[in-house]
């Protein structure tokens, strides 16, 4: 698997929090390092808050990318990137990021 940027939507083998188990998940990449890669999960439920994602961008239904559920994820959970986020949709996570840390 080629090196993962910022924006990059992946299918990954997330495991759930009590390990026994774990789910095949999309989720957006933040950054990788060294092995390890921190994402976003990404619903289906889009009752739930956090950043609109469609399938005329990308996915396979319409969901929510959940700003609330941040994760690291080892490399070899990767299974394939399905698609990179416009720049639009980027920024507006940075933005939306920086509002909830405010630093």
């Amino acid at each position: 698997m080629p090196n993962l940027k910022f924006g990059d939507v992946i299918l990954a083998e997330i495991p759930f929090i009590n390990l026994n188990q774990s789910k095949k998940r999309p989720t957006v990449v933040l950054f990788e390092e060294k092995g390890n890669i921190i994402v976003m999960g990404i619903t289906s439920n889009t009752a739930m808050k956090g950043i609109p994602l469609s399938k005329k961008e990308g996915a396979l239904l319409d969901s929510i990318i959940k700003l609330n559920y941040i994760f690291t994820i080892d490399k070899t959970e990767v299974i394939k990137k399905l698609f990179s986020l416009s720049d639009k949709k980027k920024k507006l996570i940075c933005k939306e990021l920086n509002q909830l840390i405010s630093c």
